[in-house]
């Protein structure tokens, strides 16, 4: 997180701040300033949006008529093809589509079991990039990441290496770094040791029979195992084999692999702002249209793109006249599952844009109530930030000195655009993720609501501002 005034203390001083602030250069700048009229609009744009079903609608339409959404496959083509089609139904003025190339990688099939005196099946699914391959042999667990990484090269030829870390749950999802690290870094480390395949507790705090996929990555120079995870019922049943004390040999077939290349679209619908030269500028807004193939993809991420698209499209509805200065754009940006791939080609195309961007944000935590905001506002937008923020506190929303930028706002963050943050309640979120179970039933109408609420609010005041909230590209760092 980029270091910045926190927004508990700025609502504080906004009342008392002067008209001016210094950049850290010295520099003196005006003070960015949320409108007296727009602040007045917005707490009924707030209350409609409350009661209103769009995101709901959308949602419920992406995950019937569409389904999984797997980067590069049939469904995600035809995914594209429904959110160009939704941002028109909605009244976005400007709807277009940006190529996102990238690896295609397939499933087809997988299976495994523990073979022997104590023959019984097991529930895993591949992890994303893995090899197709079919294994049988003893299976060697290590309670930790640490502990794969610190086996010695050979110690695992011919064997199956398995990490047993258990996810901690969180509201703001910080137990999924150490988990997900598992799933990243584990396969390679169990081939420096010589194991012919991985498998893992899954990445989630559920105790369901649903394995979590997820992407892998193997270090260059190493050659590919079959690499799965294991649902949590079925990590602590093989755990619990182990410690009998013999040996326990299990088989894994994984049917699976690279493919070539696929081209998928960033999905753009715009919401033309009212003033003649600030619509040049813009309030981007967003989620990822691709999902895994185990469930549906409503919390991941069906519901990030249901609520910014209803979110503008509650702002489209607005007389033209009551718009705010500045355009909204909404993304449903593409695979971001397998690497932001579409996040990193919407910013390398915005580089010479980056101080157009107002503030971006991305919602891409599923569906649970907001209860957190903060922004990466410079200190001349400290006041506009906590205006903003005292917009939300209706919705139950607190300004916070935590968060960051979304996944695929990540790269134009980087870059120099200012980002915020609206903090989703994900103590349940890893139950889901990434399994079978992430479904339409999952999602809770009304937080969905309050989501949708808090985006029509945010992008509303954020495009009404007198003055930026301190996007500017950053300079290259020096080349020895």
């Amino acid at each position: 997180m980029r270091s910045s005034l926190s927004l508990v203390a700025a609502i504080a001083l906004a009342v008392s701040s002067t008209a001016f602030a210094a950049t850290p250069s010295g520099t003196v700048v005006p003070q960015t300033r949320i409108p007296d009229a727009a602040f007045a609009q917005v707490g009924a744009l707030r209350d409609k949006s409350l009661q209103d079903a769009t995101a709901w609608q959308v949602l419920e339409s992406l995950t019937t008529e569409i389904g999984p959404r797997l980067a590069g496959s049939e469904a995600d083509a035809r995914a594209v093809r429904w959110a160009e089609a939704k941002f028109k139904a909605l009244g976005y003025d400007k709807v277009w589509l940006q190529p996102v190339t990238f690896p295609k990688w397939e499933r087809h099939g997988e299976s495994a079991a523990v073979v022997g005196d104590h023959a019984q099946p097991l529930t895993l699914t591949a992890l994303g990039g893995s090899p197709a391959g079919t294994v049988e042999a003893e299976v060697v667990r290590f309670a930790d990441l640490a502990a794969l990484e610190a086996a010695p090269a050979g110690s695992l030829t011919g064997k199956i290496a398995f990490v047993d870390y258990r996810m901690e749950r969180s509201r703001d999802g910080s137990g999924y770094g150490p988990g997900s690290r598992v799933r990243s870094r584990g396969p390679s480390a169990a081939i420096r040791a010589g194991a012919a395949a991985f498998v893992m507790r899954s990445a989630g705090t559920d105790s369901h029979r649903n394995p979590h996929t997820g992407i892998t990555r193997f270090d260059d120079g190493l050659t590919p195992i079959p690499s799965a995870a294991l649902s949590v019922p079925d990590a602590e049943q093989l755990s619990r084999l182990i410690a009998l004390g013999k040996p326990i040999r299990i088989r894994i077939a994984l049917d699976c692999g690279w493919d070539g290349t696929a081209t998928s679209h960033n999905v753009i619908g715009e919401v033309t702002g009212s003033h003649r030269t600030l619509r040049n500028e813009v309030v981007v807004i967003g989620g990822h249209l691709d999902s895994w193939d185990l469930g549906t993809g409503a919390v991941d991420d069906g519901a990030g793109v249901a609520i910014t698209m209803a979110a503008g499209h509650h702002i489209a509805k607005l007389p033209k006249a009551q718009r705010p200065a500045r355009t909204i754009r909404v993304i449903a940006f593409a695979n971001e599952e397998q690497g932001l791939y579409g996040g990193k080609v919407y910013a390398e195309s915005q580089k010479a844009a980056i101080a157009a961007h107002q503030l971006v944000a991305e919602s891409d935590f599923g569906a649970g109530r907001i209860y957190g905001f903060n922004t990466s506002a410079a200190p001349h937008a400290q006041a506009a930030a906590a205006r903003i923020a005292e917009a939300l506190k209706p919705l139950g929303i607190e300004a916070l000195a935590k968060g960051g930028p979304g996944p695929d706002v990540g790269p134009i963050a980087a870059l120099g655009a200012a980002w915020a943050w609206l903090g989703q309640d994900g103590t349940d979120y890893f139950d889901l993720h990434h399994t079978p179970d992430d479904t339409l039933d999952k999602v809770d109408p009304a937080a969905l609501a309050q989501n949708t609420a808090a985006y029509t609010v945010f992008a509303f005041l954020a495009a009404s501002a007198d003055g930026g909230f301190g996007s500017a590209p950053k300079a290259e760092a020096a080349k020895p």
